[in-house]
């Protein structure tokens, strides 16, 4: 009698296909979709953006021939020594100094007072949870109302009152702008930290009591350790939103002012391209935003993983 041949090591149980689709294809299958939508939404328009970004690009008439030569970088140079562009950038880097940092001791401390047993605790997830999905529309004009030159917060301030406004002031406009969102984003972050709080032991807890650590010392010891990666992961998200800047600054100050002190690289690259017909100039600050924002992220990985 013959012997019936046994696959082995070599012989994939589902053949070639499925050693190139691995032991789960069904998962590749169920994963394509999803790999087709990154393709299409993000994949294609970055990399087109950096092919305008190194020619002569202009709009033209559907079906028009036109050419499009390659100017290598002078589209880039361009970017760089247009003074409104660094200054958008500066503008977006004092955004992040403030936004970042806030953002982060703000949603941690809210998320540990509410993961405890307080009065309110289920309104109180929700109220923070509220500014995020509201219009933003709505809410510009609630902080229009408040810190215009004849607002709530003047009011009360009376004489210390900043001369000007809050939102005409080149000094200040930024700053409130990255109030403003701090706040309408703290509730997405607040349920970022209470979901990693829930896998903090609490064993560590009763620990550190037993060795005689306060609130301050378990809070420092215990909960920043334990919800490191959801900080990462904060601090990442909130990079990238804030390097996106856009709505905030054009419907608070108008387009970005006074005199440019607010307007984001995202403001200037919708002005450069959109409204005075420069789509490579445009690119070229959407690739080096793209950079910059890139580099930020990992430096904040590698500072905040490290052992």
């Amino acid at each position: 009698m013959g012997r019936t041949a046994t696959p082995g090591p070599a012989d994939p149980p589902h053949g070639r296909l499925g050693a190139l689709l691995g032991r789960q294809p069904v998962g590749i299958l169920f994963a394509a979709p999803y790999a087709v939508f990154l393709a299409a939404i993000f994949a294609y328009p970055l990399g087109l953006a950096l092919w305008i970004s190194f020619h002569d690009y202009f709009f033209a008439a559907p079906g028009a021939q036109v050419e499009r030569p390659f100017v290598g970088l002078e589209n880039y140079r361009a970017v760089l020594s247009d003074p409104q562009v660094r200054r958008s950038f500066l503008n977006v880097t004092e955004f992040l100094l403030i936004n970042v940092p806030l953002t982060v001791l703000l949603a941690l401390l809210l998320a540990s007072a509410l993961n405890t047993a307080i009065r309110g605790r289920t309104f109180l997830r929700v109220a923070y949870y509220v500014p995020y999905v509201t219009a933003g529309v709505a809410l510009v004009a609630v902080w229009l109302f408040l810190f215009n030159r004849d607002g709530m917060v003047n009011q009360l301030l009376g004489p210390l009152a900043p001369d000007p406004s809050w939102l005409i002031n080149s000094r200040l406009a930024m700053p409130v702008i990255a109030l403003f969102v701090t706040w309408k984003q703290m509730g997405f972050f607040i349920l970022l930290y209470l979901a990693a709080l829930q896998n903090v032991p609490k064993e560590l807890y009763e620990s550190a009591q037993v060795d005689g650590a306060g609130r301050v010392a378990s809070f420092r010891n215990v909960t920043v350790p334990g919800v490191r990666p959801a900080t990462t992961l904060v601090v990442i998200v909130a990079t990238i939103t804030g390097a996106n800047l856009f709505t905030e600054p054009y419907l608070l100050t108008s387009g970005g002012g006074p005199n440019g002190a607010s307007a984001s690289p995202v403001l200037v690259m919708y002005q450069r391209g959109i409204e005075q017909g420069n789509p490579d100039v445009a690119a070229a600050i959407g690739v080096l935003l793209v950079l910059g924002v890139l580099l930020i992220s990992l430096a904040s990985r590698r500072l905040l993983e490290r052992d």
